[in-house]
């Protein structure tokens, strides 16, 4: 994360209520998705379009979050949860240098411009009310990290990270920052990246809500970065201003996932506050609250906007007849995984790195009214002796029982593909299909690169 110091300017502004709407969509953009965090007090974000993160890292991963950060994030509601009004609180609990907290990740990691258009991503955020010596350690954020972090969890910073909103210990300042490149210095100086900050307009972040957005602008050459804070920009990074290495690394691959949370401790705020975060005045319990996340693209014309219910809007649909070759990488959903690329034959792009409890959603996948009863998957393993699992079928819910399944082990090496069958509970009509992974070993076991049905 980066570590700036803070350039104070104050323009008045005027504030929504909290528990505001999702903006209408303007004219000339199209919504790509929306949370507007609608639902009964004490209920948790909606699992359908959200990851909530535990521990102290992700499995395989560097720890403590890869930034020295000292908190457990869980799951909790105390931690994170709807407030009923409208919003999503995430709180940091404890003392000295024990603390909960929670970190929460869109499903989708797919955000990014169409050719020629310009992505806008925005939220509307309240940072944890609290200031002064009581406020060291805290370190909320609203942020992006390039798809092909998932699985991996060491091509940091080359895959890309927009820090849309960072803020440390309190200070009335918002951070924007672009990490990307190598590790340490590079072109985007890391770990401290390329930044700006500002203080927020009118009121303080911490007393009021403001609105903080990140463009990426493909409709410019050269493309462009660009950082808002209620409307008024304060950072921009252009295409020009890196390598062409570095910037097709950050922007060739899938997309990004949104990542919302408050960390307590670690570099940022203690290379800020110039000693070691949080201390015993460091007071628990003060909530990030957040009002609403959306992602908007220019061009398509006027959507309207959300209408609140207890669920973000959905992803656009996949609408795919069962009985072509579904490529594997063409889900609308994903946890855990990767894509890469394949050698098997046709080429193109696989889906690696899979491992117990991984999954892919496919939606609006088209049976027809002829029943199918086999499923067959183009599948590779270069797990180790003693690795294997099941590739299984579920419909609708990643909790509903298979339809079908079957096991792979070690085919001779990760591009060593076969095709694989298994007989499936009849099914017509049109489903949302899931393949769910499932190994008694943590290890990554399977490589997927498509899958079809048909009716034997």
């Amino acid at each position: 994360m980066a570590l700036f110091t803070a350039c104070a300017a104050v323009v008045a502004f005027a504030v929504q209520p909290a528990g505001a709407a999702v903006p209408a969509t303007p004219s000339g953009w199209s919504l790509v998705w929306a949370d507007d965090f609608n639902g009964s007090a004490g209920s948790l974000p909606s699992s359908a379009d959200w990851i909530i993160d535990t521990g102290h890292s992700y499995p395989g991963g560097p720890g403590n979050w890869g930034t020295g950060e000292i908190q457990n994030y869980t799951a909790d509601p105390a931690n994170v949860s709807l407030d009923g009004n409208g919003n999503l609180r995430i709180t940091p609990i404890g003392s000295g240098q024990n603390w909960t907290s929670a970190r929460i990740e869109t499903r989708r990691a797919d955000f990014k411009p169409a050719p020629g258009r310009i992505l806008r991503i925005e939220g509307r955020i309240q940072m944890p009310n609290v200031t002064g010596e009581a406020a060291l350690g805290y370190w909320p954020a609203f942020w992006a990290l390039g798809s092909p972090y998932r699985g991996n969890y060491w091509n940091w910073p080359a895959i890309g990270e927009f820090d849309i909103m960072e803020n440390v210990n309190g200070l009335n300042t918002v951070w924007g920052v672009l990490h990307c490149g190598v590790s340490s210095g590079g072109p985007c100086d890391e770990t401290n990246g390329r930044g700006a900050s500002r203080a927020c307009p009118g009121s303080t972040c911490q007393s009021a809500f403001h609105t903080y957005r990140f463009e990426w602008d493909t409709s410019v050459t050269p493309n462009q970065l660009r950082w808002y804070v209620d409307g008024q920009q304060f950072h921009s990074v252009s295409q020009n201003q890196l390598d062409a290495t570095t910037w097709s690394n950050m922007t060739s691959h899938a997309g990004y996932f949104l990542l919302l949370n408050v960390a307590m401790g670690g570099a940022f705020p203690n290379g800020v506050s110039g000693r070691a975060t949080p201390t015993s005045a460091t007071v628990s319990g003060r909530p990030m609250v957040v009002d609403y996340v959306a992602v908007w693209q220019s061009g398509g014309g006027t959507s309207p906007s959300p209408t609140p219910t207890s669920s973000p809007t959905p992803p656009p649909p996949g609408g795919v007849d069962a009985r072509s070759t579904i490529q594997a990488e063409n889900y609308q959903a994903q946890s855990g995984t990767s894509v890469e690329t394949t050698s098997d034959t046709g080429g193109g792009q696989n889906v690696g790195f899979i491992a117990n409890g991984d999954w892919l959603r496919y939606d609006r996948v088209d049976f027809g009214s002829t029943p199918a009863r086999q499923f067959k998957a183009r599948v590779a393993s270069g797990a180790t002796g003693g690795v294997s699992g099941l590739v299984q079928v579920r419909l609708d819910s990643l909790t509903a029982a298979p339809i079908g399944s079957f096991a792979i082990a070690d085919t001779g090496g990760w591009q060593s593909w076969r095709t694989v069958p298994a007989n499936i509970s009849a099914v017509t009509g049109t489903h949302t299909v899931y393949l769910t992974f499932s190994s008694g070993q943590p290890a990554d076991f399977v490589n997927v690169n498509w899958f079809t049905f048909s009716t034997s």
